[in-house]
């Protein structure tokens, strides 16, 4: 395992060194079996490895950096702008507290739909409009439905 470390860190160097080390590069395994790199052949049977290199452009390494920047930059926003539309915590208390007010209404008004004989409802004149059976039946499934919404 050791061996192998140091071949993948010569296999590194050698390629990050350029054309200057671009020589032949020979491998080959030792009796006990580790794997060897190196300049000159060693070993019983050593292989020449085909190694090709070519200079590093600068110009194309300056736009990784600048495009790797700009997705930096970019989820940096991202996150913010999550954050500042999390909702906080006085909103979140406020607004289950609405939702519970709603529920207790609710509840009650179901409550008087299901116990009353009549409902009604006031006109634009304010004068009572009874409801027939029909229009108590679908009220009672509106209430209903509106404390399903809220108390669950």
């Amino acid at each position: 395992m050791r061996y192998q470390a140091i071949a993948v860190a010569l296999m590194l160097a050698v390629t990050a060194a350029g054309t200057a080390l671009a020589g032949e590069i020979y491998k080959w395994t030792d009796e006990e079996g580790n794997v060897h790199f190196g300049d000159h052949p060693g070993g019983e049977e050593p292989e020449r490895l085909e190694i090709q290199s070519r200079p590093t452009d600068p110009t194309h390494i300056r736009e990784m950096a600048r495009a790797r920047a700009e997705l930096v930059a970019k989820t940096a926003e991202e996150k913010a702008a999550a954050k500042a539309k999390a909702p906080t915590l006085e909103e979140i208390q406020a607004k289950a507290e609405e939702r519970a007010q709603k529920c207790t209404t609710y509840r009650e008004k179901l409550l008087m739909y299901v116990t009353s004989r009549r409902i009604f409802r006031r006109d634009e004149s304010g004068e009572r409009v009874y409801l027939d059976e029909e229009e108590m039946v679908a009220s009672r499934e509106r209430i209903a439905n509106q404390v399903k919404e809220f108390c669950t």
